[in-house]
């Protein structure tokens, strides 16, 4: 039998980032939280702007890696509001962690930044974001995190 699952490039997520309120050590991890300031949204099935307000709030475990949790709004270019809940996982060697706390641009090859967003649009030409799956591969400066957004076909 084939395989039936595959991946589609659907559109790239350009947010822009404020740097991050350090909430400190808790019982769960480190918690972050990291402004979204505003983006662009650019790609062959939707194209638009970040809205700003939203954030993503990081949790670092105790071995270094992050889970992240972003949630915000991008509006499409007709003017359609979506909200988007993204969820992934950051992981990274103990010397590249160090190099992204102290504020410092690290390789995307140095680590592991993959995230599955779930969108949630209202009917319409843009409520098929919430009638598929998408996983996306994230890469990001200390001013900007682009996020690949890939269609589970």
């Amino acid at each position: 039998m084939p395989d039936r699952i595959g991946l589609a490039f659907a559109f790239e997520i350009r947010a822009e980032i404020a740097p991050p309120l350090d909430g400190g050590a808790g019982r769960a991890g480190h918690r972050r939280v990291i402004p979204i300031t505003g983006g662009t949204v650019d790609g062959p099935r939707l194209t638009g702007r970040v809205v700003p307000g939203g954030a993503d709030y990081e949790l670092q475990r105790t071995d270094g890696a992050s889970l992240v949790e972003a949630h915000y709004t991008i509006q499409a270019s007709d003017g359609t509001p979506i909200y988007i809940v993204n969820k992934g996982l950051f992981t990274a060697p103990a010397q590249v962690i160090a190099q992204v706390d102290a504020g410092q641009e690290v390789s995307p090859d140095d680590y592991y930044f993959r995230t599955a967003p779930v969108f949630d649009a209202p009917d319409g030409p843009h409520g098929w974001l919430s009638d598929r799956l998408f996983v996306a591969e994230a890469r990001f400066t200390p001013a900007q995190v682009t996020i690949r957004v890939y269609q589970v076909t």
